[in-house]
């Protein structure tokens, strides 16, 4: 039986991560939960898997908690930055699924590659910020990374067997978002609403508008280079709008590999659950004489700005790929409470990255979290800036 921990539990993954679990009961003990304010979902997940620990944001969540939760057996109930380290860290967990949203599943994600667990990774901004100490920790403790993004996962999935000098190059495809063929003119219009009705995953808010905007591929760019060990000019981007190829990878031969299937993340969930053996029953199959036409574009990259800066900052490196990350943050928050237009989030991270100086190469993870948190002041001046001007 694989014991997990979950951070993130009642987020979109987290989710998706127990309703597999649920499944097969007689494969997974579900030992410790990280939740937000969530509280009424967490007290049902712990009815459901009995987890031994849970984690909230605050003090104040750990009270709402405490006064929700009346059942048996007892939960220890932890809260904050410490809190979620501890859940990184429960030693009787074999795996840590790594969901929590943004920057912030930096330091859960580092302790628990710090105590040598198997991390199954969906926060890809923990490896944008910090992968080559990420990786570096998880060699040196005997960890996996195993990816949970369905495009890292396609590309994971074929390289199985494959050696990496034979690669040359990968290529992550990308649906295009909702506003693939909007024209570039109209942008500056669209609203949160329109933003997050992606044609085709159902995802939490941040990473659909990170979709809308392209940036989530300049993440994920950031993040095959770390997973894999490529260097930037051998991953590319490719449209795909029907969302079937998840990625793939070409070869030294000129022959590539495809991982394909539905657009469901239970798939790339449940291949990181049960490494190194496939699950049954996950999700549905391909009907390929009804898939009709597959097509394949590049992206406009005069339309999709974000796009290209994932490889200036890992041409740049240092602490731009942590800056970049934290000034998207903070502007697709302040897109989404309506503040500045889409066409602005560009902008701020731009504004972001240019005003930093050259730093010297991150050696730890307090450097990183400093970096990061320059940025977001930065950010939000940048976007004070901008409201002023409306």
């Amino acid at each position: 039986m694989k014991r997990i921990s979950i951070l993130g539990s009642t987020g979109s993954i987290g989710r998706l991560v127990l309703e597999i679990v649920s499944q097969f009961p007689q494969m997974f003990r579900v030992e410790a939960l990280a939740a937000g304010r969530n509280i009424r979902l967490l007290k049902e997940q712990v009815i459901k898997f009995s987890p031994r620990i849970v984690s909230v944001l605050d003090e104040q969540q750990a009270h709402l908690f405490r006064g929700e939760w009346c059942g048996t057996p007892p939960v220890e109930v932890v809260w904050g930055e410490e809190g979620y380290r501890i859940v990184a860290a429960w030693p009787e967990a074999d795996m840590v699924f790594s969901a929590m949203v943004g920057a912030a599943g930096l330091l859960p994600t580092w302790e628990a590659v710090q105590a040598g667990k198997d991390v199954a990774l969906a926060n890809k901004e923990t490896l944008v910020v910090a992968g080559e100490l990420i990786i570096g920790e998880a060699k040196k403790r005997g960890g996996r990374i195993l990816p949970v993004d369905s495009e890292h996962s396609a590309i994971f999935q074929c390289l199985k067997g494959e050696a990496i000098e034979n690669v040359k190059r990968v290529i992550l495809t990308a649906s295009g978002g909702p506003f693939l063929n909007v024209p570039l003119e109209k942008l500056k219009d669209v609203t949160p609403a329109e933003a997050l009705h992606h044609p085709n995953w159902r995802m939490g808010q941040k990473i659909t508008v990170d979709s809308a905007t392209m940036f989530n591929k300049a993440l994920e760019i950031i993040e095959a280079r770390w997973l894999f060990s490529l260097p930037p000019e051998k991953i590319d981007v490719v449209i795909h709008p029907q969302s079937i190829v998840h990625s793939l990878v070409e070869f030294a031969d000129g022959s590539f590999l495809a991982q394909m299937g539905q657009p469901d993340m239970k798939i790339p969930i449940s291949y990181a659950l049960f490494y190194p053996v496939r699950a049954q029953g996950i999700s549905e199959g391909l009907d390929f004489t009804s898939l009709g036409t597959l097509t394949f574009l590049p992206p406009d990259r005069e339309k999709f700005p974000c796009l290209g800066l994932a490889k200036e900052v890992l041409f740049a490196g240092g602490v731009l790929p942590a800056v970049m990350n934290a000034a998207n943050e903070v502007a697709v928050q302040k897109f989404l409470a309506g503040r500045i237009r889409f066409t602005d989030i560009y902008r701020v991270i731009r504004e972001v990255i240019n005003s930093f100086p050259p730093w010297d190469p991150p050696n730890s993870v307090e450097v990183l979290l400093a970096a990061d948190q320059e940025a977001r002041r930065r950010a939000f001046e940048q976007v004070g800036e901008i409201e002023k001007k409306r």
